[in-house]
């Protein structure tokens, strides 16, 4: 479809106001591209679809979304040049700007969810609390293991508030010149200062750390009070938010510079199974099926769970779907073995008699025997014999 980022942007924008006559109007449009072949941009817009149906959910009422900005500023547009390290011409940034982000909020439990619609909720709405003497807040740390969609969920933020997000790596900023990397600091904050976006510094840690590290130079330490002096400016200016993934490393004074502190939890059994959904498509694996891999990836990032289904795909596209799921899993162990928990490689090795015994024994997967005779490709004969001990069916295993 020709300009189907354009479309497609034009619907996130119309999905937001939650009107239900476009959620449909939409919805026909999906439709019509799928009838029609165009496979790719009809599972985009189911996305946007999905996306726009859990932000509803949990959107309070009692607020609507006035997208007034903090301060003034210039409007920031694709012409301004980024500001430059003078050493190396090296861009301190880049700039995402709202209609191609297209992001669109990672999958979180539903208490997380509030919390970050609250955040945006209290940004696109600070005008009214000031009127009551509210402050709002001005900045925001999102800290958390690799790979749980931290910068993913920063973007969405920006582009719900309709906001460039300049965007900088820390480590980027770091020079081996003396009162350089300071001088750096301060250049982008003052770049940021003139224009009417949100300041997202990536990988934080890297000039945010604890400045009574014995393992730091007195450098170091200049350039976090450096630090601490913009984002003490900035306050009064824009919105700011920080990501890291080693929050520990973080100097205490830094923490108290943000209002909002904000872990990304690895995903939880509910989470893991809308992530499953999503990334298998457009395959289509039975419901038992989608349920033992959300339970194997226990303690795994959203992203080792793409990576993860990625290879799965692979394997039943080169090699045919006929394979059973745990037969499957053994052949991409190898390829995963340090995402999966010892206990679950342990688990995916065992004999199907004896595995079939643990699931039927798992809570969360709520399994009967004729889910088990699903899972393994038997008949309920076979699976039922398993249980009681009589048989037992070795493992071909292909690891």
């Amino acid at each position: 479809m020709d300009h189907f980022p354009i479309v497609q942007a034009l619907c996130r924008s119309a999905l937001a106001d939650g009107n239900e006559a476009t959620r449909r109007q939409v919805e026909r449009l999906r439709d019509v591209l799928q009838e029609t072949g165009s496979t790719k941009e009809a599972e985009a817009l189911s996305r946007l679809l999905a996306s726009a149906g859990r932000s509803m959910s949990i959107t309070p009422s009692r607020l609507v979304r006035s997208r007034g900005t903090f301060g003034g500023g210039e409007q920031l547009t694709p012409q301004v040049a980024m500001p430059v390290d003078r050493e190396t011409a090296v861009p301190f940034a880049t700039v995402v700007f709202p209609n191609e982000a297209e992001s669109t909020l990672p999958t979180f439990a539903s208490d997380f969810n509030r919390a970050v619609l609250g955040i945006v909720e209290e940004w696109g709405n600070h005008d009214r609390l000031e009127e009551l003497k509210i402050e709002a807040a001005r900045s925001c740390l999102i800290y958390g293991a690799p790979g749980t969609g931290k910068t993913c969920l920063a973007l969405w933020i920006c582009q719900e508030l309709g906001l460039p997000a300049v965007v900088a790596k820390l480590d980027g900023l770091v020079s081996s010149f003396l009162g350089t990397t300071s001088r750096n600091i301060g250049q982008l904050f003052a770049f940021a200062a003139r224009y009417k976006c949100v300041l997202l510094l990536d990988e934080f840690d890297a000039i945010a750390k604890v400045r009574d590290d014995p393992q730091e130079v007195g450098e170091i330490k200049r350039v976090v009070n450096t630090l601490l002096q913009n984002l003490d400016a900035r306050r009064a200016i824009g919105l700011t938010i920080g990501i890291t993934n080693h929050e520990n490393l973080l100097d205490s004074a830094v923490w108290r510079r943000f209002d909002v502190q904000l872990a990304v939890p690895k995903p939880a059994y509910e989470s893991r199974l809308e992530i499953v959904r999503d990334y298998i498509s457009p395959l289509i694996l039975d419901e038992v099926e989608i349920k033992v891999l959300a339970w194997i990836t226990e303690g795994m990032s959203g992203a080792d769970i793409k990576s993860l289904i990625q290879s799965i795909k692979k394997t039943l596209v080169l090699h045919g779907t006929d394979i059973g799921l745990f037969d499957l899993l053994r052949q991409v162990l190898l390829l995963h073995s340090g995402r999966l928990g010892s206990e679950r490689v342990a688990s995916i090795r065992l004999e199907s008699s004896q595995l079939s015994k643990m699931l039927l024994n798992i809570p969360e997967l709520d399994f009967r025997q004729a889910d088990l005779a699903t899972l393994f490709k038997r008949n309920k004969g076979t699976v039922s014999r398993w249980l009681r001990g009589e048989v037992a069916d070795a493992v071909h295993t292909a690891v």
